[in-house]
């Protein structure tokens, strides 16, 4: 990136019936956001106005057809599509999801091309982006398809970031994709995530039990005995600071995850229950891992109050905060080790 300008944040709209373009115009409706950042909207000129218009959000925005262009110190709305959109407020159609298709996967190719820094990722359907050019259960699976490395669906706050062994996963499928190969890549992921993209040099890892109460030595299942305990053990061994099988019921109750950096819950629900109980509309959905930086809020489409105007834009304001924290700390991460590598060489 170019030191002499912002970093570029990419907002892919998301789902033109929920909520997704409120949120994110609101958090921009406030002019000073533009001191931290140059956002990037992947959409159309026609398609903003009329969401502005709907949702009675003042913003005055620059159109521009590619996002290396964006200008700093405003809004800028790259013009994805031509078709002008029916915006159903509330209801889930397929050309609603058609459209949150073609505007994530225009960010995306500006976040591979190097045109923006940052992607934060306005709520999808999960249902009505399905397509034969689509299919995917969200954005993580998408981005790990499409930018390198191993991606990790993390929720963060300042003071609590939980991981996910298994994300989309069916219930009933979840202990055996659990495997010891699995447990090794997601902490390795989680830990390189918190030194490199939180500044953490020693994170303390906190795995959850698959089965209530970890098992209870074999009586509610063996899979935290035999698999869980042995790779714990092992990465322990090899100097990682990782500890379990906890028992989820009592562990966030009882404050036990405030000794640790982050947790590695087994399944989606026994990690983004209580995480979203303790910290909703602060909580930010980072993808870990991957070569480039991703935020969304922790929310879905919230059909039911779309288009009235009464979306609370704090989490997505969270993530854009989140994003830019992130791709500084990586930055920094990164010039630093580079630099360790260059005195290294010298020395010889």
């Amino acid at each position: 990136m170019k030191e002499n300008r912002k970093i570029r944040l990419g907002i892919s709209v998301g789902d033109l019936n929920g909520i997704g373009c409120e949120v994110a115009l609101k958090t921009f409706e406030d002019s000073r956001m533009l001191d931290f950042c140059t956002p990037v909207f992947f959409a159309s000129n026609k398609t903003i106005s009329y969401q502005l218009k709907a949702l009675n959000i003042n913003i005055v925005f620059n159109g521009v057809q590619q996002a290396d262009k964006a200008i700093d110190g405003k809004v800028n709305i790259v013009n994805v599509w031509k078709e002008i959109p029916n915006v159903r407020f509330g209801e889930a159609t397929e050309e609603a999801g058609s459209f949150a298709i073609k505007s994530l996967k225009a960010a995306v190719e500006a976040l591979k091309e190097g045109a923006i820094d940052v992607l934060v990722t306005a709520p999808i359907n999960k249902n009505n982006i399905q397509s034969d050019e689509f299919n995917f259960p969200g954005h993580t699976d998408y981005l790990a398809q499409e930018l390198e490395g191993e991606s990790l669906m993390f929720m963060v706050t300042d003071s609590l970031k939980v991981g996910l062994l298994t994300d989309h996963v069916a219930v009933k499928d979840v202990s055996s994709a659990i495997i010891p190969r699995l447990i090794r890549d997601k902490v390795n992921t989680i830990e390189k995530s918190l030194i490199m993209d939180f500044g953490i040099r020693k994170p303390r890892i906190a795995l959850l039990g698959i089965n209530p109460h970890s098992g209870d030595n074999g009586v509610i299942g063996k899979e935290d005995d035999e698999v869980l305990r042995p790779v714990i053990r092992e990465m322990a061994n090899n100097g990682h600071l990782v500890y379990g099988p906890y028992s989820a019921d009592s562990f966030f109750g009882s404050d036990s995850y405030k000794k640790f950096d982050a947790i590695l819950a087994a399944y989606h629900d026994q990690g983004l229950i209580p995480f979203k109980t303790l910290s909703f509309g602060q909580g930010v959905n980072f993808t870990a891992g991957l070569s480039a930086v991703r935020t969304s809020p922790d929310h879905g489409t919230a059909y039911e109050i779309a288009g009235k105007g009464q979306a609370d834009h704090s989490s997505f304001k969270e993530a854009v905060f989140t994003g830019l924290q992130i791709f500084r700390n990586r930055t920094e991460y990164k010039e630093l080790t580079s630099n360790v590598l260059k005195k290294q060489r010298v020395k010889r």
